[in-house]
């Protein structure tokens, strides 16, 4: 069958003043009608140079030094889109090659909602009227399976969820019927459960219309779900390409061994998770410096007559939705309602749960950064719901959190180094400078980053770097109690890996609880002693690890683990 995409020897460079960085290098495959290939790597890989060179979307510093890409929309003749001009390429894009891009609250435009900003796609290469266009869109809705579709097509974008707004994104993708989809990680931080639905549904609008689609992940997962071929990258080339069950089950090259190995649902919580330069040599994989990896983190048991460190009593939290004339609240959104539990000293507790659960919601309160409606929160047997914000200041010395996204929790124009002795300084723990900056770098030097990170800003860092950074700014004050809030949701499988790898070393060295927050089942049945289960605001149930995760008695708990992509274990 004639490919309906062929890329060639493709070759990107990337130029500044000083440097040249080849982002691609003499890559070749194609996609042929009605198939899924998935461009499988860790960030840096060159997976989305690849796609973004498809459509030509990449910055002008980017240099296509050689190669072809040949997009044949009929059998009988095939075109060159890297000698397209502007004009003829913004007639290709959404239209015969569309794409879903990664984060679609940046994608969608937050002024515009999100029914006019389809219909301005659709009228763009229809050339029909807005109402035939209205028309079309809202079938799309349907056709997405948005709730609603015409209170959505009224709808701004912060006014949806997650799983929504990529809904959208599919339907603006799809409305013009491409031969060629672009899906890059489409999925990534979504609840299992809306990831599943998205993935069916992409799966099912490729085998009706028959199009092609390239899927760009890190999730080994989802592409064994999804994929027909995988093609493996790493550092610009395509390493091992193939079928996907056959690659997979019979993996040849080390980097595809090493992506396999480190999920974490290949392995039970005693085992340390291998990362990428167990299997490669690197010179500049960045080393976790605190226990060998020989040593094996000894499995923690916590029994129900343990210390509590940490309970609450019939806690809630509740929103307005709805105020009358007067801002007198007639409807409250009831994140949080009437939990009670306890955290255990020294153990880590997985908190489950789809968005909008109020898992979030929940570790927040607890650090008192969100105030209660009602109930009591008991740390160390203090009341902190009746500590004044004056009194709360002494304890944020024990109780730390770990935000799901890095780079919005670091301030950009402040290096590293000095955001991470600002908790020093502010509870007056170290008070000359060069005592904080020794405490610094020593903490950059646990988390498996050097002396030479202190003064570089945060947008130096890859996400992985980052997520270490705010570990280390967490645990400058030593503290007793740690919140992780969704923190390797985003990350690539082998930086997740090390950033579980970290956490466990640092809680055997510190000994400190952890509250760790995740819509991913597989991580926390890794990670965690116990499991609670959030569903609505309520909590559905509550046990060991091993026992929610393989015997779950709770429906809702069995809905969350039947949607984990089951994959293929290495």
């Amino acid at each position: 069958m004639e490919p309906l995409i062929s890329i060639t020897d493709l070759s990107v460079d990337f130029i500044s003043e000083n440097s040249i960085n080849p982002a691609l290098k003499n890559i070749s495959f194609e996609v042929k009608r009605g198939e899924i290939v998935a461009l499988v790597g860790e960030s840096g890989s060159g997976k989305s140079v690849t796609s973004l060179s498809v459509l030509q979307l990449l910055p002008h510093s980017a240099k296509y030094t050689s190669g072809k890409i040949l997009f044949s929309e009929n059998a009988n003749e095939s075109e060159d889109l890297l000698l397209k001009d502007p004009v003829a390429l913004a007639e290709i894009r959404g239209n015969k090659i569309a794409m879903i891009f990664q984060e679609p609250m940046t994608a969608l435009n937050p002024v515009i909602t999100c029914g006019k900003q389809v219909t301005e796609a659709v009228q763009r290469h229809q050339k029909i009227s807005y109402t035939e266009a209205k028309k079309i869109t809202l079938e799309w809705f349907r056709n997405v399976k948005l709730p609603d579709p015409a209170k959505v097509f009224n709808r701004y974008p912060h006014q949806i969820s997650g799983g929504q707004k990529q809904r959208v994104m599919i339907a603006m993708a799809m409305c013009c019927h491409p031969s060629l989809l672009i899906c890059d990680e489409p999925t990534t931080a979504l609840d299992v459960t809306v990831q599943k639905t998205i993935l069916q549904l992409i799966r099912d609008l490729q085998q009706q219309s028959g199009m092609g689609v390239i899927f760009i992940t890190h999730d080994l997962g989802l592409v064994a779900e999804i994929a027909d071929r995988a093609l493996v990258m790493y550092r610009g080339e395509i390493v091992e390409q193939g079928p996907v069950k056959e690659l997979f089950s019979h993996a040849k090259h080390p980097y595809t061994k090493a992506l396999l190995a480190c999920r974490p649902a290949n392995h039970n919580k005693p085992e340390r998770l291998p990362v990428v330069s167990d299997f490669l040599t690197i010179a500049d994989e960045p080393k976790i410096l605190i226990a060998d990896r020989s040593e094996n983190i000894p499995e923690q048991r916590i029994k129900v007559q343990g210390q509590v460190l940490l309970r609450a009593e019939n806690l809630s939290v509740w929103f307005p939705a709805k105020k009358n004339f007067f801002g007198t609240p007639l409807e409250f959104t009831k994140a949080v309602d009437n939990v009670s539990f306890e955290v255990f000293k020294e153990e880590t507790l997985g908190l489950v749960g789809e968005s909008g659960c109020g898992k979030t919601t929940l570790g927040r309160t607890l650090l008192r950064l969100i105030e209660p409606t009602s109930g009591k929160i008991f740390y160390n047997n203090t009341d902190l719901t009746q500590k004044k914000k004056e009194e709360m200041l002494s304890l944020r010395k024990e109780i730390q959190i770990v935000f799901q996204d890095p780079y919005s929790s670091l301030n950009p124009r402040l290096m590293i180094g000095p955001a991470i002795a600002e908790p020093l300084k502010v509870h007056k723990i170290i008070s000359q400078q060069k005592g904080r900056k020794e405490k610094v770098v020593g903490l950059l030097e646990k988390v498996g980053l050097n002396a030479d990170h202190f003064s570089r800003y945060p947008h130096e860092f890859s996400g992985g770097q980052r997520q270490r950074i705010v570990i280390a700014r967490a645990l400058a004050l030593s503290p007793s109690f740690l919140v992780c809030d969704e923190s390797v949701s985003a990350l690539d499988v082998s930086v997740q890996a090390q950033v579980l790898n970290l956490l466990n070393d640092l809680k055997k060295e510190y000994g400190f609880t952890i509250i760790f927050i995740s819509h991913d089942l597989s991580v926390v049945h890794y990670i965690s002693d116990r499991i609670m289960v959030m569903n609505k605001g309520k909590i559905e149930e509550t046990g060991p690890a091993e026992k929610i995760y393989s015997d779950p008695s709770s429906e809702y708990t069995k809905k969350l683990i039947a949607s984990i992509p089951k994959g293929i274990v290495a």
